[in-house]
């Protein structure tokens, strides 16, 4: 029966008969199955016929084409739409990010010091970031770190005296930070180290010059010269060269002086050339110098000390040539300035002339009795028993001469008041303490007055004789209350009134300690500025002192 093949109705669905396949398969292997299927997956299937169905189904297709391209037209338009209507923001979507990865950019060339100079550098990255927003705050604080930068590098380069450099850095500061005092200050500093280089050659010649003629000293002097240079610039190689010349011609400025004796002179040289040149090679062997010098000088003066006793107590007061005490003691006080022993010897060869004056007055040898007074003069002005001698010896001149001298001898009632009065006053002003200040109304010059007028008074000349005597009380008062400087005072008067008082050097070294424990005290509480005054006191007193050096170290570890 022939089948019929008119196509469906429309709107009805067409029916597709089941069909069985070969069915002569059924039992065949799995392994020829599938040898089968992969046979016929290797081959290209050929395409169905063409028939009344698959042409229904193009027909449909065809129908729904149109509609699927009308929705994509439309997402289209939606789409083109909505862009026209945000294209504001979608133009601010793409600056956005790009001021970002500049700021990005920016920040990384900052960290690795490209701070500014061309395209890649942190200013330029920063200035392109501000030129998308005038307002990013990121940028403007950016650029502020730059220029803070740009004035290290300027302060920098200033101290290794790269000033091309630092003035390079400076100028890219100013033009960020628009001035200001930071700005201002390495300007100034850059101006002056500018000046001061171009001074610098000038300087080293004026300091060549001056070394070659041996003007070492002063403000006009080869090492100040070179001192300026090398304050500015501490390496400079002339400079250095210079003050180590400088260093060898004060060594043998040193030697000269000891050879010469003169060792005050060497010791300040030392100390000069220790300020200038601490690291100077011979500073060791030249101290050890000195200090041998010291050594030999300190026998020296100790047997020169020795024989001037010996000569004083046999009878060697004075002389012309070197066989007496006073010679000793001269040459003990050349060896060594101010010692105190020898100054004491010199004060008892005064008295020891006084002593051989009084004998010759008791003599009637007048003429002698004065020269021997005027030697004495010379060695103690002061000395109160010179003055005594001097009163009795005029007193005797008087009663010697002729009738009138001898009537003078009498006293008028008004003589003998003043007299009387200006005794009494001079007691009491030695009472006070006021033995020889204020002038005029201390004790020695009341006691003068007095023997000006009657120069045999025994009062007066008793009082005289008697002052060293109150001196010594007036210290030992003083001491034991603590009042340092008028302890001073009273050693010094005792030194003029009696300068050979055997009891002196006893008491300057009494004092001198005392005068060491002000000074540590004052240390403790932290005043350095007293005691240090204290503390010169007591090295001119006791410069020997061990104690010196100690307390010394003491004030300097409390200022």
């Amino acid at each position: 029966m022939n089948e019929r093949n008119d196509p469906p109705a429309p709107g009805s669905a067409r029916r597709t008969e089941p069909v069985l396949g070969n069915l002569d398969h059924l039992d065949a292997s799995d392994d020829r199955s599938g040898s089968v299927r992969k046979a016929q997956a290797r081959v290209p299937s050929r395409p169905p016929p063409f028939t009344a169905s698959t042409r229904e189904g193009a027909v449909r297709r065809h129908r729904r084409t149109p509609w699927a391209v009308a929705i994509v037209v439309l997402v289209l338009l939606a789409g083109g739409a909505w862009a026209w209507t945000h294209r504001a923001m979608l133009t601010a979507l793409m600056p956005q990010t790009q001021l970002n990865a500049l700021l990005s950019r920016a920040g990384k060339a900052y960290a690795a010091g490209e701070l500014s100079g061309g395209p890649g550098s942190a200013r330029d990255l920063y200035e392109a970031a501000l030129a998308l927003d005038p307002d990013s705050e990121q940028a403007l604080a950016g650029l502020q770190h730059v220029g803070h930068a740009e004035l290290q590098r300027a302060r920098a380069a200033l101290q290794r005296h790269d000033y091309m450099a630092a003035r390079s850095a400076l100028e890219e500061a100013r033009s960020l930070l628009g001035g200001g005092t930071d700005v201002a200050a390495v300007d100034r500093a850059l101006a002056k180290a500018v000046l001061h280089t171009a001074s610098v050659g000038v300087l080293l010649d004026q300091a060549r010059a001056a070394l070659a003629n041996g003007s070492i000293d002063g403000s006009d002097g080869a090492a100040a010269l070179f001192g300026k240079v090398l304050a500015g610039d501490p390496h400079n190689p002339i400079a250095r060269h210079g003050m180590d010349q400088i260093g060898d011609l004060l060594a043998s400025r040193i030697q000269a002086q000891l050879g010469n004796g003169d060792r005050a002179g060497a010791r300040q040289t030392l100390a000069d050339l220790s300020n200038l040149l601490p690291g100077y090679s011979q500073l060791p062997d030249l101290r050890a110098a000195i200090a041998a010098a010291d050594r030999a000088a300190d026998a020296q003066r100790d047997q020169y000390l020795a024989q001037g006793q010996a000569d004083l107590r046999a009878g060697k007061i004075s002389g012309t040539g070197d066989d007496n005490a006073e010679a000793q003691f001269k040459a003990a006080l050349a060896a060594d300035p101010g010692n105190a022993t020898a100054q004491a010897g010199l004060g008892q060869v005064a008295q020891a002339l006084v002593v051989q004056a009084n004998a010759a007055i008791d003599a009637g040898h007048l003429r002698d009795a004065q020269g021997l007074l005027g030697q004495a003069a010379v060695l103690a002005p002061k000395s109160a028993d010179l003055m005594a001698a001097r009163s009795r010896l005029a007193s005797e001149g008087k009663t010697r001469g002729d009738v009138a001298a001898s009537a003078r001898q009498q006293l008028t009632p008004a003589e003998s008041a003043k007299l009387a009065n200006l005794v009494a006053r001079a007691r009491i002003a030695a009472r006070k303490g006021d033995i020889m200040l204020p002038p005029g109304n201390c004790a020695y010059d009341l006691y003068r007055s007095a023997l000006g007028i009657d120069g045999s008074n025994a009062a007066a000349q008793r009082g005289l004789r008697d002052l060293p005597g109150i001196t010594r009380d007036h210290f030992g008062h003083a001491l034991r209350e603590g009042n340092l400087e008028r302890a001073n005072d009273m050693l010094a008067t005792l030194d003029q009134l009696d300068p050979g008082d055997p009891a002196e050097v006893a008491m300057r070294h009494q004092l001198g300690s005392a005068w060491l424990d002000r000074a540590d005290h004052e240390a403790m509480l932290g005043r350095s500025s007293a005691a240090r005054e204290a503390l010169e006191e007591a090295q001119r007193l006791v410069p020997q002192d061990p104690r010196i050096s100690t307390v010394g170290a003491r004030i300097r570890r409390s200022e």
